[in-house]
């Protein structure tokens, strides 16, 4: 079987470009660069080429996905002796679900390498958080497809460090939109708002700056790839800042 290249993509995939640059930013580098090709290939292109030359990545994400959920578990298990079992799907959840591992895919840069059709393209699909999410876990299953468990566990570990970081000292698992609500409602607060601020970059790599406001009066900014993540670092924010009130 011939080896695609991304010089074969046809143009407006989002392939037409050196995919050794992505490779350097997954820290992981092919054998066979069909398979990283796959997971990078979202289900609208498939209807808009007559042949396609390889099927989508859902089921390179189905086999990631397995893969994703048990190695986090393995390693919160190692890593929280003493944590029980309520604690430890907790952190499982927030380590795995779609925002973290959109935010994870957009850091590595897999956005403007997704292979998209036209319609999902002109809707902002290289920045939906969906896709992006989706493709990560491609990618890990398309590494046990390549090099086995070893590889896609490392792969894994290196690119979800920070997080599992940050879930280890608690900073991972807090629902702070909902939490900020409740903390309004309780003290009868209803002129709140999440202000869209900003929203700037290319359309596949948008940048999104929000605030939130209590009766006109800024209390917390934040930036993300879409509005919910900017809004969470907001409500973060803002919620530090009103319990520093408190406190004073």
């Amino acid at each position: 079987m011939n080896r695609m290249t991304p010089h074969d993509a046809p143009a407006g995939t989002g392939l037409g470009v050196d995919l050794g640059k992505l490779q350097e930013s997954l820290g992981y580098r092919f054998q066979d660069e069909r398979l990283l090709v796959q997971a990078l290939l979202h289900r609208s292109y498939l209807h808009e080429v007559p042949e396609p030359p390889l099927e989508s990545n859902e089921r390179l994400e189905f086999l990631g996905d397995a893969w994703l959920n048990y190695v986090v578990a393995a390693e919160l298990y190692q890593r929280c002796p003493t944590e029980p079992e309520g604690v430890m799907t907790k952190l499982r959840a927030a380590l795995v679900q779609r925002d973290t591992l959109a935010l994870v895919a957009g850091n590595l840069g897999l956005g403007p390498y997704l292979r998209l059709g036209r319609g999902e393209e002109r809707s902002g699909g290289r920045r939906r958080s969906s896709n992006l999410s989706r493709a990560y876990e491609a990618i890990v299953g398309a590494i046990l497809n390549d090099r086995g468990e070893h590889f896609a566990r490392e792969f894994i570990l290196a690119t979800l460090s920070e997080l599992f970081t940050s879930a280890l000292v608690g900073e991972m698992g807090t629902d702070y939109k909902s939490e900020l609500q409740e903390f309004c409602q309780a003290r009868q607060w209803d002129a709140t708002e999440y202000r869209l601020v900003s929203e700037q970059g290319p359309a596949h790599a948008k940048e999104f700056q929000v605030a939130f406001t209590l009766n006109g009066e800024i209390l917390g900014q934040g930036a993300g790839m879409n509005r919910q993540q900017a809004e969470k670092v907001a409500a973060k924010e803002a919620l530090a800042a009103l319990k520093q009130r408190e406190v004073l």
